[in-house]
């Protein structure tokens, strides 16, 4: 039982410690919420340039694409064209085998 009580109260002052933000600077330090957005964003790609994608999953690296700001504009075949209206940015992207084949960046006027 002691056992027990100990393992509950290392587990209260673990709980207690997570919240706590340390203050580098001398000032007062505030732990500041996640941003849903910073989280969606995936690892590789940007707003202008898709070319890291090329190899991706298909079915996994579609939000992604969606979450940098491009929409599908065009599909033809397995060929979907898409296009980030802030960046005006544009991309062909063929789909094989469940993957991106080819990414290749095209000027704004082909989307």
């Amino acid at each position: 039982m002691k056992k027990h009580l100990g393992l509950i109260g290392g587990f209260a002052a673990i709980a207690a410690l997570a919240g706590c933000v340390v203050a580098t600077d001398g000032g007062t330090a505030q732990q500041q919420p996640a941003t849903p957005q910073a989280e969606s964003v995936p690892a590789v790609g940007s707003a202008s340039d898709l070319s890291a994608f090329q190899g991706a999953r298909a079915g996994q690296s579609e939000m992604g694409i969606q979450n940098l700001g491009y929409e599908p504009v065009r599909m033809q075949g397995l060929t979907t064209w898409w296009f980030n209206r802030q960046t005006g940015a544009c991309a062909r992207i063929r789909t094989a085998n469940g993957r991106y084949e080819e990414v290749t960046m095209l000027p704004a006027e082909d989307c």
